[in-house]
């Protein structure tokens, strides 16, 4: 992974953004996918802008995209695009969704984006570097005690009855403000010292590989609910702690 990816990747986010905020709050339309989960033309449009650079200047690395599916599937390098993550949120013109750029190699994410293209806001991480939110250094917050920590989801429907049980069970031990709704903007916002914990299931690599530099660039960790590192064949659980020696407080409150 080299200054070069780094380059890519933003123009990635570059080329989503120019597609998707003429259509912010506008007119476009949608669908139904298989799973029930909504679609756009948006999304769509999006993951095709960061597709056709990616196959005009890294011909051999593979690409995972929510919308489009797999390209060179067993490429080492893997770029993996989630073109909006928070497609309700964009619907609904709220501007907390974001673009999800991750780089994989072998596996491992070690370059991840977000891109919230309405308020310009982009957090930018990489293995072995600092994260930065708009081109500057951020850090997570301290956070000396469970009970102390602010805990964010994307929502409560997200979840099975157990991993819903787990969920409150953990968050009856922090302060108890829980932030519903943020998908990949709850992480960015971790990254940035302004929660201190993350938990949500059933996500997908796309959702979730490009958070893993961040965070993790910032100070904090990302595990599943297991406390394992989380990497393309993880089970689609996420623990995001701002305070790395928050993991075993956590883990044990969620049973």
């Amino acid at each position: 992974m080299t200054n070069k990816d780094v380059a890519i990747a933003q123009r990635l986010a570059d080329a989503a953004g120019n597609v998707i905020r003429p259509l912010f709050r506008g007119d476009w339309s949608q669908e139904r996918k298989a799973d029930a989960s909504p679609v756009t033309e948006a999304d769509r449009a999006a993951e095709a802008a960061m597709r056709a650079i990616i196959e005009a200047e890294c011909p051999d690395d593979g690409i995972i995209g929510e919308e489009y599916g797999t390209h060179n599937e067993g490429a080492g390098r893997q770029w993996v695009l989630d073109p909006i993550d928070g497609t309700i949120s964009f619907m609904a013109g709220r501007p907390i969704f974001g673009t999800l750029i991750a780089l994989l190699q072998d596996g491992w994410p070690v370059l991840g984006v977000i891109d919230q293209p309405i308020a310009a806001e982009r957090w930018v991480g990489r293995i072995g570097e600092g994260t930065t939110f708009n081109g500057l250094p951020v850090r997570t917050r301290a956070c000396k005690e469970l009970s102390e920590a602010t805990i964010a989801s994307s929502g409560p429907q997200y979840f099975t009855d157990d991993q819903g049980g787990a969920f409150m069970s953990l968050a009856a031990q922090t302060s108890q403000i829980v932030v519903w709704g943020g998908d990949c903007y709850n992480y960015g916002l971790l990254a940035s010292g302004h929660l201190d914990v993350v938990c949500e299931a059933g996500l997908k690599l796309y959702d979730y590989a490009a958070l893993v530099p961040i965070v993790e660039g910032a100070g904090g960790m990302m595990s599943d609910w297991q406390g394992n590192p989380l990497d393309a064949n993880s089970d689609g659980t996420v623990l995001a702690l701002g305070e790395p020696a928050r993991l075993e407080e956590a883990l044990e409150a969620m049973g």
